[in-house]
């Protein structure tokens, strides 16, 4: 398996570099998006690449792509990203990579929550409610929600955190036909995603979705679906004790890393989250890729 901290097709222009992914053109209607090994963490992307994480991505998005196609068509081409570079490009790209349509993106993040965690949760407790959407009292940190809320953000500049925003504002900025749309489709692809990944022992707790708009207007699903990335998932066992005690139930995602990032110490000072990044050990680095290969397995296996 070969590891990609920044992959380099020197074949196709490149679009841009995320924090994971690195898109290329492909003519004028498609883009190869690379997913590569980098890991970001309070928006500050790490100096050393996860091994395997980006296959690991891939291969979980295309798994619910392929599971949600009924919900909502998506950005996927069929074609093998192998069949738009140079033979000496191929192995950056075997794995890790998706052929898709090139669409005009939708400037909101379709975010949708069924439980109160993370930014959620610390809404909640100022004024009872989720970006204007508002919610029972006694309700804790890790509570399930009475139903599944839309809690969009706008997508923010390079280095920049998403910003919680109300529907209202999706309205102004897509107007209200296509705001309907995105928060109905979202709710639907997560309540369906959900259901799926209970059955398999895992608790689906908020995830975000990016849409984008194709040659006919048609609503699209793109980026990536349902992933530890995009996605805060929960394994079952565990969940109960953490919700009684007001905890953060365990996660399959960076907290590792982000747990390690907060009780570091550069100069005797916490680090003050401002690249560059502390260098990651080599246990966190491996806990991380473990858990993101737990995450897979057990959704396509479990």
């Amino acid at each position: 398996m070969t590891t990609v901290h920044t992959s380099s097709i020197q074949s196709l222009p490149l679009l841009a570099r995320g924090k994971v992914r690195d898109n290329y053109a492909v003519g004028e209607d498609r883009i190869l998006m690379v997913a590569s090994d980098r890991l970001s963490a309070f928006d500050v992307i790490m100096g050393e690449p996860i091994p395997g994480k980006g296959e690991i991505l891939t291969k979980m998005a295309l798994w619910w792509f392929d599971r949600l196609g009924a919900l909502c068509p998506n950005h996927l081409t069929g074609e093998a990203p192998e069949s738009v570079v140079q033979p000496d490009e191929v192995a950056q790209v075997t794995g890790r990579s998706m052929l898709v349509k090139r669409l005009r993106p939708i400037p909101v993040e379709a975010v949708v929550r069924g439980y109160l965690a993370g930014s959620g949760w610390k809404e909640y407790q100022d004024n009872r409610a989720v970006c204007g959407v508002p919610l029972p009292e006694g309700l804790t940190n890790a509570s399930k929600l009475p139903r599944p809320i839309f809690t969009p953000a706008a997508k923010a500049a390079a280095g920049e955190h998403d910003e919680n925003i109300s529907y209202e504002r999706v309205v102004e900025v897509v107007g209200p036909k296509l705001a309907q749309q995105i928060r109905e489709v979202s709710i639907a692809i997560y309540e369906a995603a959900a259901q799926i990944a209970l059955a398999k022992g895992m608790i689906i707790a908020d995830t975000k979705f990016e849409f984008g708009l194709d040659e006919n207007d048609t609503l699209v699903l793109m980026d990536e679906v349902l992933t530890p990335d995009s996605s805060r998932y929960w394994p079952v066992e565990g969940y109960e004790a953490a919700l009684a005690a007001g905890a953060n139930p365990p996660s399959y995602d960076k907290q590792f890393v982000r747990d390690w990032l907060e009780a570091t110490k550069i100069n005797g000072k916490p680090w003050d989250k401002t690249p560059p990044a502390p260098r990651l050990p080599a246990e966190v680095i491996e806990k991380t890729a473990a858990k993101y290969r737990e995450a897979l397995d057990r959704l396509t296996h479990g």
